[in-house]
């Protein structure tokens, strides 16, 4: 099987072309190409000779491969699948939303952290996405030119998969690549905290923390993860971290009816985040089978950010997108799974 040149920074092209005895200037050749041109093959590379691209060919491929179906709501969100290897599946979606366009893009197939609310990680842990797999679904997407932002909160812990993620990172935002401002990309984590350490060292794109109660035993439930990298320590390697005033840290709350919705959660969630500038996104559960939570209702949640907002925390309510269309991470694919295997 060939390697794929997509999902190569500027440095390992600069490698491979050296180890075939390509010109010097030939990286940046197929940097140009893969990443600021709409092309799926070697031969398109018009201004690389033909004995090069041969030689290329050899070994390597574009790599560039488009989703396998789309599902597509009312409310304009697409929710695409794409096999990044035979049998494996994954999901993305596009969210428009007025003059703000924004891809939720996966960073592993399934997932290990076994979060209670999560359908992708009943699905168990299947590989890391190389960084190429990663932007494919940035630059497969029909509308990936018309992108304003990506978010890394699909399928996947992204901070487990840290070095791809860089990576795609890197080549979203430099000059030789997308040209992107890091300020348009956002990373989730529920809090493995020396890879947040290391993000935040590498990467000038925004963090976003999965936080959805302040109770140890709660979020413990929620999150095993909570076992390794207690919430303590998530947040006090936030706040040794200088973030500026143009760099943001948010945390993902999301609202399971009577479970973290009480005056008592906010108290808590105001005293732990005391000293942090922060949002709050709170997000409606999206029912998945075979969990115990539940989605509450319209004026819980409102209640719920009025109290928080009195706090002087910054709080927003991320509209439901795409309820029509499996809305919950993981939902789309594990139907594929099933599928695939009946």
């Amino acid at each position: 099987m060939k390697e794929k040149l997509f999902g190569k920074t500027l440095p390992e092209l600069t490698l491979i072309t050296r180890e075939l005895g390509l010109p010097l200037y030939a990286a940046k050749q197929l940097a140009e190409w893969l990443y600021h041109q709409r092309i799926s093959s070697l031969d398109e590379m018009t201004n690389i000779s033909k004995k090069s691209r041969a030689l290329l060919g050899e070994s390597y491929e574009v790599g560039i491969h488009p989703p396998v179906s789309v599902q597509e709501s009312s409310d304009g969100t697409r929710k695409y699948l794409f096999e990044p290897r035979p049998g494996k599946y994954i999901e993305t979606a596009y969210i428009p939303d007025g003059n703000r366009s924004t891809v939720c893009v996966s960073s592993q197939v399934g997932c290990k952290m076994g979060c209670l609310f999560c359908m992708t990680g009943k699905q168990g842990f299947q590989g890391n996405l190389t960084a190429g797999e990663i932007l494919n679904q940035f630059r497969s997407l029909p509308e990936w030119e018309h992108l304003t932002n990506i978010v890394y909160m699909g399928m996947g812990e992204p901070l487990d998969n840290l070095e791809a993620v860089l990576n795609s990172i890197e080549i979203l935002t430099s000059p030789w690549g997308y040209g992107l401002s890091p300020r348009r990309i956002t990373v989730s984590t529920i809090g493995l905290t020396p890879a947040i350490r290391e993000f935040l060292d590498h990467s000038e794109a925004h963090l976003a923390v999965s936080l959805h109660t302040p109770f140890d035993e709660e979020r413990e439930q929620l999150m095993p993860v909570q076992k390794v990298y207690p919430l303590k320590e998530v947040l006090e390697q936030i706040r040794s971290w200088d973030f500026g005033r143009q760099r943001r840290v948010s945390f993902e709350y999301i609202v399971f009816k009577g479970f973290n919705d009480s005056p008592e959660h906010v108290r808590e969630l105001a005293r732990i985040l005391n000293g942090i500038r922060c949002r709050i996104n709170l997000i409606r559960f999206h029912p998945i089978p075979d969990t115990p939570l539940e989605s509450p209702d319209e004026s819980t949640l409102q209640s719920f950010r009025e109290n928080l907002v009195k706090k002087g925390i910054r709080t927003t309510i991320r509209a439901s997108r795409g309820e029509d269309i499996y809305a919950a991470c993981g939902l789309l694919s594990t139907r594929q799974l099933v599928k695939k295997r009946n």
